[in-house]
């Protein structure tokens, strides 16, 4: 039979080793911890490249719509072509977020600011437009067997020590699993209606200027006639912050869908047409005003 004394002692024996071992394990991830790079601080926005900027678009460099030159199938270009003709009239085209609708992706990377929070697990991008945030799961795991489809979609990815200094620098990620209706930008450039998109970015900070992150963006979609690439870039507004916008899209959106028709909500509150020669919404269900 143990006597008093033992059992202190193999007790006090267990608390050294049980210490020990969690001082090893925070050792490791304190070293883990310390590959991840810590240069992505601070409020991000998108490169606005005046000579070109109307509305935000996919490739940065060029206007949008049309300007863009985007690979679309014929079927495609038809969509497109067919969006702008209904905006010159006053409709909405196949641009979904003027309905406030959440933008998606890639669309949810173009506006607003941006805050990137780097854990061993997951990458968090903290946006301060309606579509507030991304999740890049980098904790080894495989893609979902049933996912629920989002319009941010599913994004999964890895960091790579891309110069072999000892560091994480470059951030790659897939994402999939989309739901829509979703466009490129607000002419309606579209992407494929069965959301079957998939992008694979690649993120890193310019090796000339530590002010800039690239988004190196690549889409796959059946709209498209091949993968399209654009370098998506932003600059960092300030390393430190105060206070970070907020920007909602119902705030100040006078579009009201009703059926398939849009309509115009005035600062009095009474809907007006949005196109010349609109009929007024179905009221068959309320009182009619007697003459």
């Amino acid at each position: 039979m143990l006597n008093r004394s033992s059992t202190v002692a193999a007790a006090a024996l267990a608390c050294a080793l049980t210490t020990i071992m969690l001082m090893a394990i925070g050792s490791v991830r304190a070293a883990d911890g310390g590959k991840y790079p810590t240069n992505w601080k601070g409020q991000w926005t998108r490169v606005v490249h005046r000579e070109v900027e109307v509305q935000g678009a996919f490739d940065q460099t060029k206007p949008w719509g049309l300007g863009q030159d985007a690979p679309l199938t014929p079927e495609y270009r038809k969509v497109l072509a067919d969006s702008m003709a209904d905006q010159a009239t006053g409709g909405l085209g196949n641009y979904p977020t003027s309905r406030c609708l959440p933008s998606g992706m890639p669309r949810i990377m173009t506006f607003g600011t941006q805050e990137y929070v780097i854990t061993p697990e997951t990458t968090y991008i903290l946006l301060s437009g309606s579509d507030h945030l991304r999740r890049i799961f980098t904790d080894g795991r495989d893609w979902p067997k049933n996912p629920q489809p989002t319009y941010g979609g599913y994004s999964i990815g890895r960091w790579i020590d891309a110069d072999g200094d000892g560091r994480y620098g470059v951030l790659e990620s897939e994402t999939r699993y989309f739901k829509g209706p979703r466009a490129f930008d607000a002419s309606g450039l579209p992407l494929a209606f069965d959301n079957q998109s998939v992008f694979k970015e690649r993120f890193f900070i310019d090796k000339t200027n530590p002010d800039i992150i690239h988004d190196l963006t690549t889409v796959i979609d059946h709209a498209l006639t091949r993968p399209w690439t654009s370098d998506r870039q932003y600059r960092r507004v300030s390393e430190q912050v105060v206070q970070w916008p907020e920007t909602w899209c119902q705030e100040g959106n006078q579009n009201v869908l009703i059926g398939k028709e849009n309509y115009l909500l005035r600062t009095d509150g009474l809907l007006m047409p949005a196109k010349k020669n609109q009929a007024p919404p179905d009221l068959r269900y309320f009182r009619q005003r007697q003459q």
